[in-house]
């Protein structure tokens, strides 16, 4: 054998040598390969499969309905109870007015002064609400936008006084909308636009005339009753967190340096001061904000009693019926939507749409059949009214009041209250099951009653609630 050829088969023996001594270096996982000594692994489960679409059980109601041979009470029973409460003059003094009616059927079954005029207090948010819900729509936001010209960026208010200052809080209707997300909005379309710095204005010309409603007590708002009436505003223009907080004097620009903070926040250097403005031609919009739809905020200010937030949507109304977004014009546009409806606004004055002012007039006949379209299934755009109103012992303004009588978790009643001034009107299910629309209304109980006066409507109203007098 030549020496070329014993180099050949030399080479190959090693080939084979090596290949035989990877293929067991692989087989004891020693090299990467294909070959393993390790244990078999168990088989994969078998892939899972839905199963196919299938219609799901039929819905139950949780509630069942009233029914509807539910006995109406006595005339005779209810009359007794209106007697009893008008008799109590030493606590709700001699003006009383009163009025019970069957729900169903819409007929009165005892009052007393029923189509007398009485100050409503804040049982006046009913008419605002059913304005709010019938004029403008439950499902409408108050939008607040930024608008961006050159460096200058435009906070626009368009009603929102409960903005947060931080993020918005979807789970929240006071708050909803946050100030911070518009400024990441805004901060991203600044570096898009090359900016170094921006200035920052506040358009709230949205309403119009005295923030400050004229009937209003000045002290009301120095108390913190109630805020300026701006179309824009942080948190109802608190400045803590209390609920009767103090005030800023000027929300629309109280909003606007928490914006300039905001901005400040995200990176956006800001410069000068903020200031009042309208966005220049041609600004493009590089932000936007909802608040909670209006049935919410609506469902907010029956709860809360909050005389702001009645008021914004007030001026809303107007402004959606082609007239100015002012006190005028809100109470104007109320009444009329109010009117509307086919309630008979004989003897009907309003001075705001709170009830806080002094001027307002209403009847317990008019707020009976105002309740009576809340409830009515034919004009469902007001349910939520009716069923966002305080529940006795339960929520809201009721949350204290009823919690040991018959009436707790029956009554859901707006309540009323001002110096000298204590109002109840709602709708209440008697013990029978049937029901009711009620409105008490007392002006000119002594002084240092109010919590007699109360009491003793609270007392009636239990009464009505307990009643089994078919």
């Amino acid at each position: 054998m030549g020496l070329a050829a014993r180099v050949a088969a030399a080479t190959t023996t090693f080939a084979l040598l090596a290949g035989g001594g990877y293929l067991v270096a692989d087989a004891f996982d020693i090299v990467p390969g294909f070959l393993t000594n390790a244990p078999v692994a168990a088989p994969p489960a078998p892939f899972p499969t839905a199963p196919g679409a299938t219609t799901g059980p039929a819905l139950t109601a949780g509630l069942s309905p009233l029914p509807t041979d539910a006995p109406v009470p006595s005339a005779t029973s209810v009359e007794d109870l209106v007697e009893q409460l008008v008799k109590e003059k030493d606590y709700v003094g001699k003006r009383v007015g009163v009025l019970v009616t069957d729900a169903a059927t819409g007929q009165g079954i005892a009052g007393r002064s029923a189509t007398s005029d009485f100050v409503p207090a804040s049982t006046q948010k009913l008419l605002t609400a059913a304005a709010g819900l019938s004029r403008v729509g439950a499902d409408r936001t108050l939008d607040t936008t930024v608008m961006l010209a050159g460096s200058t960026v435009t906070l626009v208010g368009g009603g929102d006084m409960m903005l947060a200052a931080g993020a918005g809080d979807p789970s929240k209707v006071n708050g909803r909308a946050g100030l911070a997300d518009l400024a990441t909005m805004v901060a991203a379309a600044v570096e898009a636009a090359g900016l170094d710095s921006v200035t920052v204005r506040v358009d709230d010309s949205l309403f119009s005339g005295p923030s400050v409603a004229p009937s209003w007590d000045p002290k009301s708002v120095e108390a913190g009753y109630a805020a300026p009436v701006t179309a824009i505003a942080v948190d109802i223009a608190r400045r803590t967190d209390d609920t009767y907080a103090q005030r800023y004097p000027d929300p629309s620009l109280a909003a606007a340096r928490d914006f300039e903070r905001a901005l400040e926040k995200v990176g956006v250097t800001v410069t000068g001061t903020a200031a009042r403005g309208v966005a220049a031609e041609g600004a493009t919009e590089v932000g936007r904000v909802m608040s909670a739809p209006l049935s919410e905020v609506v469902g907010y200010f029956l709860q809360t009693s909050d005389n702001t937030i009645t008021e914004v949507v007030g001026r809303v109304v107007a402004i959606e019926t082609g007239l100015s977004g002012s006190v005028q014009g809100a109470t104007a546009a109320v009444l009329d939507a109010v009117g509307a409806l086919g309630v008979d606004l004989t003897g009907a004055k309003l001075a705001d749409c709170s009830g806080l002012g002094e001027g307002s007039r209403l009847s317990p006949r008019l707020l009976n059949e105002l309740l009576l379209r809340m409830v009515d299934p034919a004009t469902p755009a007001l349910r939520a009214a009716a069923l966002q109103l305080p529940l006795a012992g339960v929520s809201g303004t009721l949350h204290e009041r009823f919690t040991t009588t018959d009436a707790r978790g029956r009554v859901r009643a707006k309540t009323g209250s001002l110096p000298n001034v204590s109002g109840l009107a709602g709708t209440l299910v008697t013990a029978d099951d049937r029901l009711l629309v009620f409105a008490v209304l007392v002006d000119d109980f002594p002084d240092g009653n109010a919590w007699n006066a109360r009491a003793t409507i609270d007392k009636f109203v239990s009464g009505l609630a307990s009643c089994g007098c078919g």
